[in-house]
């Protein structure tokens, strides 16, 4: 067994195999809710199409996770897909500047950015919804109450999962009940109190100007890329890879149980949505979707309902990019991508200084101020991040040297060739088009600002692999023994 990686106890060496394919799900249970608030940002452009939209965004998510299932099957005791990438990508014996190297670095440092801005966004969110329906906290500066639910939340969530992910599994459990069940019974009542319409559906199908030209292909693109931020995200569950007991049969029972609970909430939502309010009420509510729904459902005090609910929803969300964002960016410590001290654990088997880190990067992306000018960067990060991965597990289905090691679970024959599809789709088609997308739906300054921290680390990586060779000389090259199972 690799170091690192332990199954009973831990003094600070590693993570600890401490949980089943059921809290596997659990902790990543929340990413249904993002469809709420993002279901806003692509209905100005495809109307109720969106539909169809957020359906083919979750089947995309099948199609690259059932890659990564066997790619992270393939390396057991890796930490997620960045971890396994890097093992493909960087060799025994590999220079520390080597581009393959490079390349392996930055797909996980996308895949980290990806992953650690959730807790600002939904601080920020959080704050939105509180001030508008609670005088309360309306007489609150803005600023100073986001920031005081991001230490507030963030904090308590860094505290929780010290204990390990065990902990993260149950709090995952019991805000998964106060969010996702309620507003999946909200949704659903809409069709039996004839508040649902089939024609507000098709009324509002694509906008009379929609022509499927080339302009209106690059935003559907565009738009696509967006929604697989939140839609395809559930391959978050393989982050864990080090932490199951038996990864093996663990990793793909929990990528299955996700997607197929995504797919369903994803196209019942969305067609709740659309058939209860409209393209025009839609537009109307904002990113509170889920609010005059609750209205109609149970009168003025629906409100109310609703934004606790959607509270308690951000809140799942926020503990999942908290623990997604932490281990990817434990994985690129324990790669040589970032300082080493990231590699640190407590007895508990939590990476506690990554842990602390998203803590404050997060604390100081509140004072942003605007949730999409982090999720802008987010979004082209995961592009890179899943291309980087996809094309490990290509290599690693191609190249000798990996094609016959064992597998814990397979992909169907010929997936390779899916997922070098998928590559091409990522790079060259959902990459521009969501950078064209932010830049005409949003300004410029989101756009820069997503590409300033992906392209950051640029320097930052050259700087560590200069640190850690002046340091440890003997090391000038990557010679983990550890990158090929024997």
């Amino acid at each position: 067994m690799s170091e690192g990686i332990n199954t009973v106890g831990n003094s600070g060496g590693g993570l600890v195999r401490s949980i089943t394919w059921k809290q596997g799900t659990l902790i990543v249970l929340g990413i249904p809710v993002l469809i709420l608030p993002s279901l806003f940002d692509v209905s100005g452009i495809l109307w109720a199409f969106s539909i169809v939209a957020w359906t083919v965004s979750v089947i995309q998510g099948f199609i690259q996770n059932i890659a990564f299932g066997e790619l992270i099957t393939t390396f057991p005791d890796a930490e997620g897909i960045p971890s396994a990438t890097k093992r493909v990508l960087t060799t025994p014996g590999t220079s520390k500047y080597h581009y393959r190297k490079f390349i392996a670095a930055f797909g996980a440092w996308g895949y980290w950015f990806a992953w650690t801005p959730a807790p600002a966004i939904f601080s920020i969110l959080m704050a939105d919804y509180l001030s508008t329906y609670f005088s309360f906290f309306a007489e609150i500066n803005f600023t100073i109450l986001s920031v005081v639910i991001g230490i507030t939340v963030i904090g308590g969530f860094l505290l929780l999962n010290m204990r390990g992910l065990s902990g993260g599994a149950k709090a995952g459990l019991i805000l998964a009940i106060l969010s996702i069940v309620p507003m999946s019974v909200i949704l659903a009542v809409t069709f039996f109190t004839g508040d649902f319409h089939f024609s507000n559906i098709s009324n509002g199908w694509l906008s009379p100007q929609w022509s499927w030209g080339p302009m209106d292909m690059v935003m559907l693109f565009g738009c696509l890329g967006l929604m697989q931020w939140s839609a395809c995200a559930w391959e978050g569950v393989v982050i864990y890879g080090p932490e199951y007991k038996n990864p093996g049969s663990d990793v793909p029972k929990s990528l299955l149980a996700c997607g197929f609970i995504c797919l369903i909430l994803y196209f019942f939502m969305s067609t709740s949505v659309f058939g209860s309010l409209g393209v025009d009420g839609v537009e109307e509510a904002g990113i509170a979707t889920l609010v005059p729904i609750a209205v109609m459902v149970f009168g003025d005090m629906g409100a109310s309902v609703a934004v606790l609910l959607l509270v308690a929803g951000m809140l799942l969300i926020i503990q999942t990019g908290f623990l997604g964002g932490s281990r990817s960016l434990y994985s690129l410590a324990r790669a040589g991508n970032m300082p080493k001290f990231f590699t640190k654990t407590t007895k508990n088997g939590a990476p506690i200084w990554c842990l602390l880190f998203a803590f404050f990067v997060n604390i100081a992306l509140i004072f942003v101020g605007t949730p999409v000018a982090i999720i802008a960067g987010s979004g082209m990060g995961y592009c890179l991040g899943i291309a980087t991965a996809l094309a490990a597990y290509y290599i690693t289905k191609t190249n000798p040297k990996f094609k016959d090691l064992p597998r814990g679970w397979y992909a169907p024959r010929g997936w390779k060739y899916v997922a070098l599809v998928m590559i091409v789709i990522q790079l060259f088609i959902l990459f521009p088009c969501l950078g064209y997308w932010n830049y005409t739906v949003y300004g410029l300054l989101p756009l820069l600002l997503g590409l300033f921290i992906l392209m950051i680390y640029i320097p930052v990586w050259f700087i560590v692999q200069w640190h850690e060779g002046k340091n440890n000389p003997e090391k000038a090259s990557d010679q983990s023994v550890n990158d090929v199972p024997e």
